[in-house]
């Protein structure tokens, strides 16, 4: 196994990174990461962001939002304008700017995997609900609650969402969300890995019990392990940056990793290091500190 394909879920104790090579990639997760809680990136980020870009250091938003959520952060890529979004199901080239994202890498949950997932999840938790991600498509069962900011282009049962004559039945099921409304979140998570096994990847990244449902091994790590393949890139040569249990697996694959001040006791227990909160510029902070040694 390359060290490229090194992707596991074990933790690590937080201490301060000690680099054993010069970073080529930063990667950094978004919500409650890279933005402020207002969903604004904050001028000192943006500055940091374009040091480490003008200093060869490439720069991969990480995160679970699906591409069209992408608007907030496209002008602040400068150069590159690549992204992993829906927690590895898509890489996004952010170009085009807001309306124009082109994907350039999908890795899609089966249609029969997404239905044993919603069988086994409506077994395990009786009055989960579900919605459905596509590329440019988000559909919802309509008992599914008003999360999202926007309107879903069709409303009907999951199975019927995911079946071959279903809306959009030509495009890629990115992820499925499930919801429940009395569990704790953490409890829904774990009772939800063990009642879908191998069949899809669960996580989640929100503080209510919403779960993120991708493709077997799909996860931001190892979609990220595969874009440094490509550009032959090293884990030791990557610095990522997370705060919830969808960033568990990047933040123990990367050579260098922070859990934000504000982050899941998970993601802090999986990273090599901790830096401030996100309302903080706790991203800068790190970025800053890595130039002024590097130079």
């Amino acid at each position: 196994m390359r060290d490229n394909d090194r992707v596991t879920s074990a933790t690590r104790q937080p201490k301060t990174p000690v680099p054993t090579v010069p970073p080529r990639l930063i990667a950094t997760d978004l919500d409650g990461t890279l933005l402020r809680d207002d969903k604004s990136v904050s001028p000192r980020t943006v500055a940091a962001l374009a040091a480490a870009e003008e200093a060869g250091i490439e720069v991969f938003f990480v995160t679970g939002r699906p591409a069209r959520w992408m608007d907030v952060v496209s002008d602040h890529v400068h150069g590159h304008g690549l992204a992993i979004c829906g927690n590895g199901a898509a890489v996004v080239d952010l170009h085009g700017g807001p309306g124009a994202h082109r994907f350039v890498k999908v890795r899609e949950l089966a249609r029969e995997n997404a239905l044993d997932t919603v069988r086994l999840l409506r077994e395990a938790a009786p009055g989960t609900v579900y919605a459905v991600e596509q590329p440019h498509d988000f559909n919802q069962e309509p008992a599914y609650p008003k999360l999202h900011v926007e309107v879903p282009d069709v409303c009907a049962p999951a199975e019927e969402l995911l079946g071959p004559d279903g809306p959009a039945a030509d495009d890629p099921v990115l992820k499925i969300l499930a919801f429940h409304p009395d569990l704790d979140p953490d409890a829904f998570l774990t009772l939800a890995r063990l009642a879908v096994g191998d069949r899809a990847n669960v996580t989640r990244s929100s503080p209510s019990a919403l779960l993120e449902i991708s493709g077997p091994g799909v996860s931001k790590a190892s979609t990220l392990a595969l874009c440094c393949a490509e550009r032959g890139i090293s884990h030791e040569e990557v610095v990522a940056f997370g705060d919830m249990p969808n960033d568990v697996e990047m933040l123990t694959w990367a050579g260098q990793s922070y859990a934000m001040g504000n982050a899941h006791p998970d993601a802090i227990a999986a990273a090599s290091g901790q830096t401030v909160a996100n309302n903080e510029d706790g991203v800068a902070v790190v970025i800053e500190r890595m130039l002024a040694e590097r130079f």
